[in-house]
C-alpha cells in the first residue's frame, strides 16, 4: 500500500468517485457523434448530431487534422506498410517511418533523442514509473494534467502537490523532509501549457527550483508545442531554456499537429532507459506507421507554413480583445486555450447550450476536470476559424453569459 495520503490519492481535484445512481444531472457526462462538415467559409465547421456547428472547442489549433497533404501521406504510407503495426516496437513493430518521425521530434525538441508513443497519457505513465518508486518523491502542480497524476500514484512515490505555479512553496516542499530518510529521487512535473486554464507554467523559476534542490524535471507540453515559443518550439523555447533544463519533455501529436500519437524527448541516456524499462512502451502494439508518416508531413507544414501559428495567435488576440470591451472575463492565457468561468456546472451547461443553438460548439468543462466553483466554457482557437467567426462567437457569448452566470 502507497504511503500516499487519502488526501493525495483522491481524483485530480480532490474529489471522490460518484456512483451514477448519485450523480447529479449536471455533472453526467454524454458523448457527441461528430462529422467532419467541408465548408467554403471554413474549415472548422463540423455535424455534430446532424446539426452544423462552428467547433471552438477542438484542440487542432493549426488547423491541419483535416489538410489533403496529411491525408496523402497516410495513403501512401498504408499501401507500403500496411495499415497496423501488427506487434510492439521491440517485436517487430518499429518501422522506418517511425525510426525518421523520432529523430525529426528530437530535433524539432532541442533533444537528444525522441521515443514515441500511442498517447500523452502512456508518455507520461512511462516517464514518472521509470524514474520514481517507493521511497521517491513526486512534486505536481496542483492543476497537473491527469496523467501525470494517476503517474505519481502510479510509481508508488510519495504525492505532493504545490500550489498553481508556485515556485517557492515547490522549494519549500523540496527542502523538507517528509520521510526519515533523504528520498533517492525526487521528480517535479508540470504541464507546460495548462490544458484548462491556457496559461504557461514559470519553467524560468521550475528549473532554477530543480537544479538547486537535485531535482528532476518533466514537461508536459503537449498543449505548447506547433504553437507556443519561436518556430511554434513550445514552452522552453518560449522561455529561452535549452532542453537540458529539464529532465523530459513530453508531447503529443494530436493537437496542434492533427494527427495521432505522443512522445518523450531527452537525453539519450533516458531514452534508453525508457526503452528498456517503461511498461507503457514495451507491452503494447507501436503506432501505425501512416500515422507517423502523416505527422512528419505535419511537422513539415507547420515549418514552412509559420502562417498557421500567427494566424492563431492573432485570432486569440482579436477573440481577446473583442471579450474585453464586450466584459467578459478571460483568464490571464496568451495560448489559443480561452476559459471563460461561469462557476456552477450548471451556468456552464446552460452556456454551453445557448451557444449549441446559436451555431457555436463550446463545450461546457466541469469537475472534477477543474476545480469546484470554476466551471467553465473552454474556448479554443484555431488556424481553421476566420475572424468573422471569432467576432460572432463573441457577440453571443456578448449576449448569453450575463444571463447564465449566477448572481
Amino acid at each position: 500500500m502507497s504511503a500516499t495520503p487519502r488526501s493525495e490519492r483522491a481524483s485530480p481535484q480532490g474529489l471522490e468517485p460518484q456512483a451514477l445512481d448519485v450523480l447529479a444531472p449536471a455533472m453526467r457526462r454524454r458523448r457527441r457523434t461528430v462529422q467532419a462538415f467541408p465548408s467554403p467559409d471554413s474549415a472548422a465547421h463540423v455535424l455534430v448530431e446532424g446539426r452544423q456547428l462552428v467547433n471552438f472547442c477542438g484542440n487542432d489549433y493549426l488547423g491541419l487534422a483535416r489538410d489533403p497533404r496529411l491525408a496523402a501521406a497516410l495513403r501512401e504510407a498504408s499501401t507500403l506498410c500496411g495499415v497496423g503495426a501488427g506487434a510492439s516496437h521491440l517485436i517487430t513493430g518499429h518501422g522506418s517511418e517511425h525510426a525518421r518521425l523520432e529523430e525529426e521530434l528530437a530535433a524539432f525538441a532541442g533533444c537528444e533523442r525522441a521515443l514515441l508513443f500511442s498517447t500523452g497519457y502512456m508518455a507520461n505513465l512511462a516517464v514518472i514509473t521509470t524514474l520514481a518508486g517507493p521511497g521517491d518523491r513526486v512534486l505536481l502542480d496542483r492543476l497537473s494534467h491527469a496523467s501525470l497524476i494517476d503517474a505519481a500514484l502510479l510509481s508508488r512515490a510519495r504525492l505532493r502537490r504545490y500550489p498553481h505555479a508556485d515556485a517557492a512553496v515547490l522549494e519549500r516542499l523540496l527542502e523538507a523532509r517528509g520521510t526519515p530518510t533523504r528520498a533517492r529521487t525526487r521528480l517535479i512535473a508540470t504541464d507546460g501549457v495548462f490544458s484548462m486554464d491556457g496559461d504557461l507554467a514559470p519553467l524560468p523559476q521550475l528549473a532554477a527550483v530543480a537544479q538547486a534542490q537535485h531535482a528532476g524535471l518533466i514537461v508536459d507540453d503537449a498543449h505548447g508545442f506547433g504553437v507556443v515559443g519561436p518556430g511554434g518550439r513550445g514552452t522552453l523555447a518560449h522561455f529561452g531554456l535549452a532542453a537540458p533544463a529539464v529532465t523530459a519533455v513530453v508531447g503529443t501529436l494530436g493537437k496542434a499537429f492533427g494527427t495521432f500519437g505522443a512522445f518523450v524527448a531527452g537525453s539519450a541516456e533516458l531514452i534508453e532507459r525508457l526503452i528498456q524499462g517503461a511498461r507503457t512502451y514495451i507491452y503494447t502494439t507501436a503506432l501505425p506507421q501512416p500515422l507517423a508518416a502523416a505527422t512528419r508531413a505535419a511537422l513539415a507544414i507547420a515549418a514552412r507554413e509559420s502562417w498557421r501559428r500567427e494566424r492563431v495567435l492573432a485570432l486569440t488576440a482579436r477573440f481577446r480583445q473583442g471579450a474585453r470591451a464586450a466584459g467578459l472575463a478571460l483568464g490571464a492565457s496568451p495560448t489559443p486555450i480561452q476559459p471563460l468561468i461561469l462557476g456552477s456546472a450548471e451556468a456552464a451547461l446552460a452556456a454551453s447550450r445557448a451557444l449549441e443553438e446559436a451555431g457555436l460548439w463550446v463545450a461546457a468543462i466541469r469537475p472534477p476536470t477543474v476545480p469546484p466553483g470554476s466551471s467553465r466554457l473552454r474556448v479554443t482557437l484555431s488556424a481553421a476559424h476566420s475572424e468573422a467567426e471569432v467576432d460572432r462567437l463573441v457577440a453571443t457569448l456578448a449576449r448569453i453569459v450575463p444571463a447564465t452566470v449566477p448572481p
